[in-house]
């Protein structure tokens, strides 16, 4: 017996002197096993790659500092001890760090790279196309002379009902400190309404261009950034938009033959810019969604910037960079060129006006520009 009790005790102060416990680990690593490692992250602007060591099969939690810690991943190390996770690529500098076995890594900050810049051409940068590549600039019109431009505007003249009529004279249509001015005034002798079949005349003269006879465009993006009189008053209306361009095919069925309202703007509803696409939906009345938009936020007085993207199948209008009507119904009425409209009118209807705004009333146009 006293033999059993040498022959035990000296196995035991072998197996204390190796330091092991059953499990076959190191009593010292057993108790407090190696903190892991991460690398340091590779980022892209969409996400980034977070790659590092820890004990082989051994769960790792990659985590994320806000205010507290945040683990937004949780992955099992290889047979190796490597394990790799990719995460979305933070908007602000962030702080990684990965947790296994209760051991947590060194901390890596990810600061977030910028996008790389778009291709530019003479309308700036250039704006990227919904299904890839970019866009090339075929228009660019920024109002830095003295003048009109008249080899690509045409400044409208016409008949209007009652006291109304269209006049592109100094007081209607002026280019100025880098804008156009598109006015509302009270007719004058020196500027007079066109004289109708009765020989009559309107009282009041409004500033209509466009690009009729001049230049065209079918598909591509079209934008322009403007700022209209403030008033919570009705009875002025202002409009970025596009018509056939009758060299190509007639208007005269309209509105079958089309019309893209990019934006209507009235003084009745001063916070609104209200797209509308004129084509056989017509019969329907207005249809948000469908051929207008009660939802595209621009308050008066303030420059705003209105576009619309154009393919055979697909019409996207943007206020200010925010999308608020899509039309997808690819009609004929929208495949063929338009010429561009800019015009500040008295107004009709429930916006009729009535004298309440005083005239002169005036819309700035700061630029226009196309792409194909």
């Amino acid at each position: 017996m006293r033999a059993l009790r040498v022959m035990v005790t000296a196995v035991l102060a072998v197996v204390l002197s190796v330091g092991l416990v059953p499990d076959g680990v190191p009593a010292a690593e057993a108790g407090r096993a190696p903190a892991p490692v991460l690398d340091r992250p590779t980022t892209t602007t969409k996400s980034v790659v977070l790659t590092g060591r820890a004990r082989p099969r051994a769960l790792v939690s990659v985590q994320v500092r806000t205010s507290r810690w945040v683990t937004v991943r949780r992955v099992r190390a290889a047979s190796t001890g490597r394990y790799r996770v990719v995460v979305p690529a933070p908007a602000t500098t962030r702080s990684f760090r990965s947790v296994s076995l209760r051991r947590a890594s060194t901390v890596r900050r990810v600061v977030p790279l910028k996008p790389p810049a778009p291709p530019t051409d003479a309308c700036g940068a250039r704006p990227k196309r919904r299904t890839g590549g970019y866009y090339a600039c075929t228009f660019l019109e920024d109002f830095t002379g003295s003048s009109l431009d008249t080899d690509r505007w045409l400044g409208q003249n016409m008949l209007g009902q009652g006291d109304r009529c269209v006049a592109a004279g100094p007081r209607t249509v002026a280019v100025a400190d880098g804008t156009l001015r598109l006015s509302v005034v009270q007719a004058s002798e020196e500027e007079p309404c066109p004289q109708r079949a009765d020989g009559s005349r309107g009282s009041y003269a409004a500033g209509w261009i466009s690009t009729y006879g001049r230049w065209s465009q079918q598909y591509g993006r079209f934008e322009a950034r403007m700022r209209s009189q403030a008033s919570d008053l009705p009875g002025l209306h202002e409009a970025f938009w596009l018509w056939p361009d009758i060299r190509f095919s007639s208007d005269a069925d309209w509105p079958n033959s089309g019309e893209i309202d990019i934006a209507e703007t009235y003084s009745s509803h001063p916070d609104l810019a209200i797209p509308f696409l004129h084509y056989s939906a017509d019969s329907g009345g207005p249809v948000p969604g469908l051929n207008t938009a009660w939802k595209c936020r621009a308050q008066r007085g303030e420059w705003h910037t209105y576009a619309l993207e154009w393919t055979a199948d697909r019409l996207e209008v943007f206020v200010d960079g925010r999308s608020c009507l899509v039309n997808t119904s690819g009609a004929a009425s929208f495949r063929k060129p338009f010429i561009i409209n800019l015009s500040q009118l008295l107004g009709v209807g429930t916006n009729l006006w009535t004298g309440s705004v005083p005239l002169p009333a005036t819309m700035e146009v700061d630029w226009v520009k196309a792409w194909s």
